[in-house]
């Protein structure tokens, strides 16, 4: 077999090869794979009924209701257009609060969604307390040297 001939069959082999680990790779992945849904595609039927997912959006204010339990909460996340009920069990994170957004890992069971995870989002002007201290005694600095 000529060189050409052997170089073009060992690249077509390892074209098969890694066509074969990404499908691998993605078969194997295929059940830990979470889709993000918002309370509309929630209420328009396109979010599978037990499937892994994720659901975000706003928490509607006046919606968190803490169980006597202390760790069960239920609260509505809404998107403007739709709202989903949500149950979850532990402990929420500190910037969960009416009127934030955030983002429940969990599953859709019977129109509530059961969150497993609860991950608060905040809006982009966030700054940590040391650093917008810092931002404001630096501010003030350039404004004495003016």
């Amino acid at each position: 077999m000529k060189p050409k001939n052997q170089r073009l069959v060992l690249v077509a082999a390892a074209m098969v090869a890694v066509l074969a680990a990404v499908l691998l790779a993605m078969w194997g992945l295929k059940d830990r794979a979470s889709y993000f849904y918002t309370p509309a595609d929630v209420a328009a039927g396109t979010a599978i009924e037990g499937r892994a997912v994720r659901l975000g959006g706003m928490v509607e204010r006046g919606s968190i209701v803490r169980a006597p339990d202390g760790v069960t909460i239920r609260f509505v996340v809404t998107d403007g257009k739709a709202s989903t009920p949500v149950t979850f069990r532990g402990i929420v994170p500190d910037l969960f609060r009416e009127g934030s957004g955030v983002v429940a890992e969990g599953r859709l069971q019977g129109g509530t969604f059961v969150a497993d995870n609860i991950l608060a989002k905040h809006d982009e002007r966030y700054m940590p307390p040391e650093l917008g201290n810092l931002a404001a005694e630096e501010q003030a600095d350039k404004t004495l040297e003016q």
